[in-house]
């Protein structure tokens, strides 16, 4: 067991029945006119229940390479197999044929509309298909050089229990000859075949109604294993709080299951204040995981407890951590056991969430007179790292192989951390505490960094964060048995009212910050970084960017529909790179931002979800 800031710890399948619009139903193209070179199908659309297969399809079905491991530690340079690419989580393209010198050369080259709900989708693009996980339950195949269907699986949200909220699915994942999907609002992984997304298996993982367990994140595939997080609300049936699974991905058995937090007995269990454990709740992971092949462990973050107050869920005031809550944990993917933890922000009752990408990279540690918060006595060293943000606004670099704090730096005015020792400790500021039932209290960020992906590139050696600079204004109230029991508002960060949205790079190896991109709308998509040395990325006044990754000019620009909380990708088909992003709603969060800037009069467009892909022309 290690400690020093951290510390080491040792389904039911189901079928689809009916015919036609069955729970999960797939819509396949045959051959005919205006059908892509990828498709040569007919120009019939044929519905069927999903677990059906009606013959194959031709032309895909015929060239399809089964996705190894192999493939997903050295995927080809024109593909994206995974959420951020590679296990390593860069959002890495070495693509490079898009450069600053032509840059403002890009066109749109197709677009495709996606189905309502809120965007904060990544595609994935494999031998010239692209399959997009569309907000709601809807998964596309498509050609990735016209957009042209391809096939498209729809699951059907239960009759009853289905929340608004429920709509979100950030990513899918490939293996073998499947498409891995979590739809959003029923509790279900779901396996599809990849050549025409008729259903291989489907397995429950929670009752969401139950349960209060929603999936707005999705898988990665480690050795053959299927992990998924699992988000959880107050008030369900869930004991242990959320969790991580690991599911066959032949056949959807579950593998192990890993609850999100300590257990009275256990160690952290009695950092909940003497709350019991069937009223500990949150914690959820509720983002995708990264992977060290070499090491052979899965690194993941987890979000808040709940109800955020500890006066509101009956915790002791101001007593305990709440592991494993804001923290980084690290897996044995064989097992599910937690090896180590780092913990970013315990005892935090101002919903500041952890659970974003972990970005691995190894470095020579010389840390910059800049860092005030930093271990001394790992200066000079060759690291494993892995690096993190969350929304209190500080970016922390750790020891990948043993947890150990490397050095954290503020990205943002923030007032929930007032120091880190060189153990890697965090103080937290007590006085964002509520000692009673209706106290407010005004804390900042409100979400510094949050589900908008950050990158790192091998090219300068330099992560690249967009930021959001707002802080909340939150009331504690009395818990009902549902929600957060929270009043939230966003407000104006103190320090510069007149800037909402940042990109920020920072040398990963001595902290140092390289430049800072300000304006005043929020930029709240996903970045990707090129070989080309640009940085992609968009904005909620709907303009997508590419950005120096040596100065952070802004060298090219174009207006889209709505505002672009999706994530960039690249790819490339028949040696022609492409730039993809998606557009259109967002959550509730992304409404509010636009109050922070009043005299701005910036547009705040609502819906519109679309996939835009741009290129140079093709000459």
């Amino acid at each position: 067991m290690k400690s020093k800031g951290h510390q080491s710890l040792a389904s039911r399948p189901s079928s689809v029945s009916g015919y036609g619009l069955g729970r999960g139903t797939a819509y396949i193209f045959r051959e005919g006119k205006g059908i892509s070179k990828h498709l040569r199908r007919t120009s019939w659309l044929i519905p069927l229940v999903a677990v059906v297969a009606f013959g194959s399809v031709s032309g895909q079905a015929a060239d399809f390479q089964p996705v190894t491991d192999d493939v997903l530690q050295n995927p080809p340079d024109a593909d994206w197999l995974q959420w951020r690419r590679t296990y390593d989580g860069w959002a890495y393209s070495p693509l490079d044929q898009i450069t600053a010198d032509n840059v403002d050369e890009l066109r749109l080259v197709w677009s495709r509309t996606l189905n309502p709900g809120t965007v904060e989708l990544i595609p994935l693009v494999y031998a010239g298909v692209m399959y997009i996980p569309h907000p709601g339950g809807v998964l596309e195949a498509v050609d990735a050089t016209t957009g042209d269907l391809i096939w498209r699986y729809r699951k059907f949200p239960p009759e009853e229990g289905f929340r608004s909220t429920a709509t979100i699915t950030r990513n899918i994942a490939i293996y073998d000859d499947k498409i891995f999907y979590t739809p959003p609002a029923d509790g279900f992984l779901v396996a599809l075949d990849a050549r025409d997304g008729s259903v291989v298996w489907e397995t429950q993982i929670v009752d969401p109604e139950r349960d209060r367990a929603i999936h707005p994140s999705g898988p990665i595939v480690v050795k053959g294993k299927v992990l998924t997080g699992r988000s959880c609300q107050p008030g369900g049936a869930l004991i242990g709080g959320c969790f991580i699974a690991a599911h066959d991905a032949d056949t959807g058995q579950e593998l192990w299951r890993t609850h999100t937090i300590a257990r009275p007995g256990e160690p952290g269990g009695d950092s909940w204040g003497g709350l019991p454990l069937e009223e500990r709740f949150h914690v959820s992971p509720w983002m995708p995981g990264t992977y060290d092949p070499e090491l052979d462990l899965v690194y993941w973050g987890t979000g808040v407890p709940g109800p955020y107050a500890a006066v509101s869920r009956g915790s002791e005031i101001g007593v305990g951590d709440y592991l494993y809550s804001n923290s980084t944990l690290a897996l044995d993917p064989d097992t599910g056991e937690i090896v180590w933890y780092y913990q970013h922000l315990p005892g935090d009752e101002v919903d500041v969430d952890h659970p974003y990408e972990r970005i691995l990279v190894d470095i020579e540690f010389n840390p910059s007179d800049e860092l005030e918060w930093v271990n001394s006595a790992a200066a000079g060293e060759s690291r494993k790292a892995v690096w993190t943000a969350g929304k209190a606004g500080t970016q922390f670099v750790l020891d990948r192989e043993t947890g150990d704090f490397l050095w954290a730096r503020p990205l943002v005015h923030q007032n929930h951390i007032l120091s880190i020792d060189e153990n890697g400790r965090v103080n937290r500021n007590a006085e964002l505490t509520h000692r009673d039932l209706g106290s407010v209290l005004i804390a900042g960020p409100r979400a510094g960094k949050d589900w908008w992906y950050g990158v790192y590139s091998p090219l300068t050696n330099a992560v690249y964060q967009p930021l959001l600079n707002a802080w909340v204004n939150q009331t504690a109230l009395e818990w009902t048995g549902q929600g957060n029991a929270a009043i939230r508002r966003t407000i104006p960060s103190p320090d510069q009212t007149e800037v909402a949205g940042m990109v920020k790079g920072f040398n990963v190896s001595t902290g140092d910050l390289l430049w800072e991109y300000k304006q005043p709308a929020p930029w709240l998509g996903g970045l990707v970084a090129t070989g080309g040395g640009l940085l992609f990325g968009g904005d909620i006044n709907r303009r997508f960017r590419a950005l120096d990754q040596e100065t952070g000019d802004v060298l090219w620009e174009t207006i889209l529909n709505s505002r672009i909380t999706g994530g960039a990708i690249s790819y490339g088909v028949d040696g022609r790179q492409y730039i993809a992003v998606a557009s259109g709603g967002g959550t509730s969060s992304s409404y509010e931002t636009f109050s922070l800037t009043p005299d701005t009069e910036l547009e705040a467009p609502t819906g519109g979800n679309t996939v835009f892909v741009f290129a140079l022309p093709d000459r």
